[in-house]
Parts: C-alpha cells; structure tokens; sequence
C-alpha cells in the first residue's frame, strides 16, 4: 500500500541552516548524505483519482496515493514529499517540484511544461522514465543516476550540472537544452539527438554513441577531453 503526501520540514536532528544547504548542493557532490525522514502529515486513509484537474486554490491536503489522468497547474509541490505515490498520464503546468523526496515514487507518461525540477533524485523513484517530455523546464543539479528513460524528449530546458552517469538515454532528444557541466559517464546515448543541444562536454570514449546525432557547431563538445584544440 503507498503511503500519503507528507510535509516537508527540516528534520529535528539536522540543524535548520545545514540543512537547507545541504538540499540545495550539487547533487554528485552529496549524494553520500542522507536526510532523515519527514514528519508525515495525513492518515493512511489512502485514495485513487483519475480524470481531475488541480490549481493551487483546489489542490488541498488531502491522502492520495495514485493519480491517473490528472492536470496539475501552478502548484508548488516542494513543501511535500512524494514517497510512494503514483503518476500515470499526468500533466504538470508551471509547478514547482524541486528538491521533493520521491522515495518508490512512479512516473509513466508524464509531460512537464515550464516546471521547476531542480535537485531531484530520481534514481529513488520506483519508476521514472517511460513516455517523459519535458519542455521548458528547469532540471538543474537533478539525478538521472541509472535511470532508464529511453526516448525522452527535453525542450528548452535548463540542465546545468545534472548527473546522468550510468542511465539509459537511448533515443533522447535534447532541443536546444543548456548542459553546462553536465556529468555524461558509462551513459547509453545511442540514437540520441544533440543536435541544437548546447555547451555539453561527452567523451566518446566512456560513453555509447552509435547513431547519436551532433551538429557540425557542437561537435566541439565531443573532443574537449582529447586536448585538441580547434580554431575558427
């Protein structure tokens, strides 16, 4: 059984101010920190909705475990945790789900639009990866570590310093995203789309790239660990 929403609180035995840096850390830089668990805030009272609508003025703190089917616009998830709970055919409009807790949690077909998903974890989801778009959203400092998401599609995105080491990205299209230090290593990018993707650094070498497409303007992101230097 999943269990409900929880809200989010500085855990008594970790000072307030560590805290709060420690969350909004490089995640490849503390993932060897853990955080205690949140105070739960409903009952095990557990519900199932499908085919409903949410805004911030509808969306209240009642238990539910799985929804399906639902739109959720302009909410800010980041003051819950989301252990265990199921999405599956959502939308998300211009919400705010940074740095959410997702332990066991589920993705399966789900679009992003203008959302804010930074410092997520998603390598402690249940599920994620199946059926992703992603358009204009904000994912930087996020965890993609093993994650298999193979066709997903990011739009416009920010992605600076995002972990994808280890996942399967097999068919991924990256339009006009900014990689900015993104971490690529022991990553499956076979029959991936770069071709408007910018300022990303990929060794060939450590990574699976048959059939990935570049461009002759970021081919540069290619060779940055060879040493060569190329000139105009």
């Amino acid at each position: 059984m999943a269990r409900p929403f929880q809200k989010r609180s500085p855990p008594v035995s970790v000072d307030p101010p560590l805290y709060r840096v420690l969350l909004h850390l490089p995640l490849h830089r503390h993932r060897s920190y853990i955080i205690p668990c949140l105070k739960p805030l409903c009952t095990l009272n557990m519900k199932y909705i499908n085919d409903q609508r949410f805004t911030k003025e509808t969306f209240t703190d009642f238990t539910v475990s799985e929804f399906e089917n639902c739109q959720f616009e302009n909410i800010d998830f980041s003051i819950y945790n989301l252990n265990n709970c199921r999405f599956f055919d959502c939308h998300f409009t211009q919400c705010n789900l940074s740095l959410v807790q997702l332990v066991g949690s589920s993705f399966r077909t789900i679009q992003f639009d203008e959302c804010k998903l930074m410092g997520l974890r998603l390598e402690q989801c249940q599920e994620f990866g199946t059926a992703l778009v992603f358009n204009r959203c904000n994912l930087n400092h996020s965890s993609f570590y093993k994650i298999k998401a193979k066709n997903a599609q990011f739009n416009h995105c920010s992605m600076v310093e995002v972990d994808f080491t280890s996942a399967d990205l097999t068919g991924a299209n990256f339009e006009t995203c900014d990689l900015s230090n993104a971490q690529f290593d022991q990553t499956n990018l076979e029959k991936s789309d770069f071709r408007t993707a910018l300022h990303f650094n990929i060794n060939p070498s450590t990574n699976r790239l048959k059939k990935a497409q570049f461009s002759r303007e970021n081919l540069i992101g290619l060779v940055q660990n060879l040493g060569i230097v190329i000139t105009p």
